[in-house]
């Protein structure tokens, strides 16, 4: 099973999520709701054989919700108590947006978001600026990923009392590669014609589909429903 939703959508699922987690959650039926619209991003990288980052969404999402409302029914006390109560709270508040920004990246392409940034009829200064970030951030994993094999073949790693020469050996070389990737896709952009005077033309041809409705209709109610019960329930 496969479902290619539309850039539009994705960014609509973004915009209702991101609103739904700048409300706090003050019942156990907002809390749900918060649940299921968290589980929906997840369930679609499930869908789109992203079965490592779902999983670890999930393990991340699930624990700190055991974890804060475990702590939270005790009325434990203590700093690290304090610590790790305020932690989780932070990861459930905000993880929601993330999992589902994850899912936008991960599985849409620049030239289908391109191609929908101009059919919403969005400034190419920000299109632009909002296709170098989407490529940025998997550019930096697959960076990291190389640099970190590179230092295990040098021996260079958490064990062995080499944590030091860890952050010394990855990190400054992760931070010169953000520099030149950024530049890097920023070149590639122009390059490609990004923010020219001529309208640009595109081999994708974007409709919105049945998932697609389907979607918008079910965050539209779920953020509906989300706000009715909070301010007027």
């Amino acid at each position: 099973m496969h479902i290619a939703l539309d850039p539009r959508t994705k960014l609509y699922m973004i915009l209702v999520v991101s609103m739904v987690v700048l409300m706090t959650a003050t019942t156990p039926f907002l809390w749900g709701v918060r649940i299921f619209m968290t589980m929906v991003p997840i369930i679609l990288l499930f869908i789109e054989k992203k079965n490592a980052s779902a999983i670890r969404f999930l393990i991340c999402y699930g624990l700190a919700l055991v974890l804060t409302f475990f702590f939270l029914s005790e009325e434990s006390s203590g700093i690290l108590t304090a610590i790790l109560i305020g932690y989780c709270g932070i990861v459930v508040q905000f993880m929601p947006a993330m999992i589902t920004a994850w899912y936008c990246v991960r599985t849409t392409k620049i030239d289908e978001f391109m191609s929908a940034m101009q059919k919403m009829h969005v400034p190419d200064g920000i299109a632009i600026s909002l296709a170098v970030v989407m490529r940025f951030f998997p550019t930096i994993k697959e960076e990291y990923g190389a640099i970190r094999d590179a230092m295990k073949m040098r021996g260079i790693s958490f064990g062995g009392g080499n944590a030091v020469k860890m952050v010394e050996y990855r990190m400054i070389p992760l931070l010169f590669s953000c520099v030149n990737i950024g530049d890097e896709l920023s070149a590639a952009a122009i390059t490609r014609g990004l923010g020219g005077n001529v309208k640009r033309t595109s081999i994708v041809e974007l409709k919105l589909h049945l998932w697609d409705i389907l979607l918008m209709m079910l965050f539209t109610m779920v953020l509906a429903v989300f706000v009715y019960c909070k301010y007027f329930g």
